[in-house]
């Protein structure tokens, strides 16, 4: 017998043989997979968000006593590439997307003061981007697009 083939019941009536899925409940199927993904996509990229921005604070803090390693050593604080090739930082520090933030480190003062920033690199990744001194206190950026609503250079909690 092939699938195809008409079965009769127990009153000797033809019954079709019933083969998979009619389109209507495939069709549902995918509705509901839809509407499920719409609700956790949005709180995905946010737990996304919320992991990057607490990796950055954290690898600033580590950019921080790489500084003061390096300057109890040479006198001056290090650019990044200083802290690299020291082997004070991980070399990811130097790559333009390390867990959604671009690094960077302005010097100034004959090297004798330094701004370390972490800046997101783009909105899908970070919501926040952060910097830090030498008196080691990571704070929100100073642009208030870039920082919580009112907590522009304020420090992170």
């Amino acid at each position: 017998m092939s699938w195809g083939d008409n079965l009769k019941n127990k009153n000797g009536l033809l019954k079709k043989k019933k083969n998979g899925f009619s389109l209507l409940e495939l069709l549902i199927v995918v509705a509901i997979i839809l509407i499920v993904a719409t609700i956790a996509i949005p709180s995905l990229l946010r737990s996304r968000q919320a992991s990057n921005e607490s990796a950055a604070v954290a690898n600033v803090r580590n950019l921080n006593t790489a500084q003061v390693s390096y300057s109890s050593t040479h006198g001056t604080y290090g650019t990044i590439a200083d802290l690299i090739s020291f082997r004070l930082l991980d070399d990811r520090y130097g790559n333009p997307n390390f867990n959604g933030y671009r690094f960077t480190v302005a010097l100034s003062g004959g090297n004798r003061n330094y701004t370390a920033f972490a800046n997101g690199v783009s909105l899908t990744t970070s919501r926040y981007d952060y910097y830090s001194t030498p008196d080691f206190v990571i704070r929100y950026s100073t642009t208030a697009t870039r920082a919580p609503s009112g907590l522009t250079g304020f420090p992170v909690q």
